[in-house]
């Protein structure tokens, strides 16, 4: 039986503490709203309902914490049959309600918690209904790369926007035409500027620096990181031999006596990476440091990051990180206060973009 959410509990204590030191970084780190600002447009005492489902209810906690807000009441487990069960254990009619769920760990079943609990607060006759969607599921098969293939990311927001959700949140999605895929509003949100500010406070911000795209697919963001850190720009390109495993075959770019920072949105296997780190050290680079939105880790990921000549990898919490990424190599910042803002400003109609001026 899957985890049961039925109270706004509280988590771990070590936890929390942790949580809480990383939340008031993370706030300075986003730089993302003045305190008076915050104090004008709380959401204490509002007509807002957040709910989480079962793939990372310490995520919606954290909103929650930022936001001022208690976690609503709801039950999402599973039948005896295996069927998913959901009910809303608090009024939400009239209600702005924010289901925060992505699509991870076992993504059907994420995936039909997520359309259950739209269901449901849609049935309950709730004012607005928002996806908090950190991670979409599904979004590397956004189109055919052969015959006989679905479009499974399209397929995933008609069942969205069928469901009856009125918004989705999400953050760097893998290919930024599948807001197209939707008939309602998506705010696709960037952790980037929260990278920016990490790497600027240890100083990672002068021409000994090169920005790294690990394939041609994320040149837009490596192009636009670089600038932020002024720091040069270098390209690895690819051919994919077959799913999740990749061969570096070219680059393009002056790499040598430098400090490199692969960026990608997300690290699967960490395959793609891995490629990139032995192809920059042929080409004479001095050291080596990543990071990626989504921490998938699949497979032997952690492990053999851990082994490989990488510095440092920073990932979001977008999805929940597994223990054995919470030390060592990788370093986790946290997305709450990003999206917490965001649905405050959503809330109180104010600009969602002036976050990334």
């Amino acid at each position: 039986m899957r985890g049961l959410i039925e109270k706004a509990g509280e988590p771990d204590a070590r936890q929390t503490g942790r949580n809480l030191t990383m939340l008031q970084e993370e706030k300075k780190l986003l730089n993302i709203a003045e305190k008076e600002e915050r104090d004008e447009y709380s959401l204490v005492g509002s007509n807002v309902n957040i709910f989480t489902g079962n793939s990372h209810p310490q995520l919606a906690y954290d909103i929650c914490q930022y936001l001022q807000l208690p976690l609503s009441k709801a039950l999402v487990t599973t039948f005896t049959n295996g069927e998913t069960r959901v009910k809303i254990n608090e009024n939400v009619r009239g209600k702005d309600v924010y289901i925060v769920q992505p699509t991870c760990g076992n993504v059907n079943d994420s995936l039909m918690e997520l359309l259950l609990m739209i269901d449901a607060v849609k049935r309950a006759s709730a004012k607005t209904l928002t996806a908090v969607v950190p991670y979409y599921g599904y979004a590397k098969q956004e189109k055919k790369t052969s015959g006989r293939e679905p479009i499974s990311a399209k397929l995933v927001a008609n069942l969205i926007c069928v469901a009856g959700v009125d918004r989705v949140i999400t953050i760097d999605l893998h290919a930024a035409a599948i807001q197209g895929f939707f008939d309602i509003p998506v705010d696709n949100l960037m952790f980037l500027p929260i990278l920016v500010n990490y790497y600027k406070k240890r100083n990672f911000f002068n021409g000994d620096f090169v920005i790294v795209s690990p394939d041609a697919g994320g040149v837009a963001r490596a192009r636009t990181f670089a600038d932020k850190l002024q720091a040069s720009l270098a390209i690895i390109f690819k051919r994919r031999l077959k799913p999740d495993q990749a061969e570096a075959i070219d680059l393009v770019g002056d790499v040598r006596g430098k400090t490199a920072i692969i960026i990608d949105d997300m690290i699967s296997t960490g395959g793609t990476m891995i490629e990139g780190v032995k192809t920059l050290k042929k080409h004479g680079i001095k050291k080596v440091y990543a990071c990626a939105t989504h921490p998938l880790l699949a497979g032997n990921a952690i492990k053999d990051i851990e082994s490989s000549d990488i510095e440092e990898v920073v990932v979001a919490d977008t999805i929940p990180i597994p223990p054995d990424a919470q030390r060592g190599k990788f370093t986790a910042l946290s997305v709450a206060p990003l999206l917490g803002e965001t649905i405050r400003r959503i809330f109180y109609n104010l600009s969602v973009s002036k976050l990334f001026d």
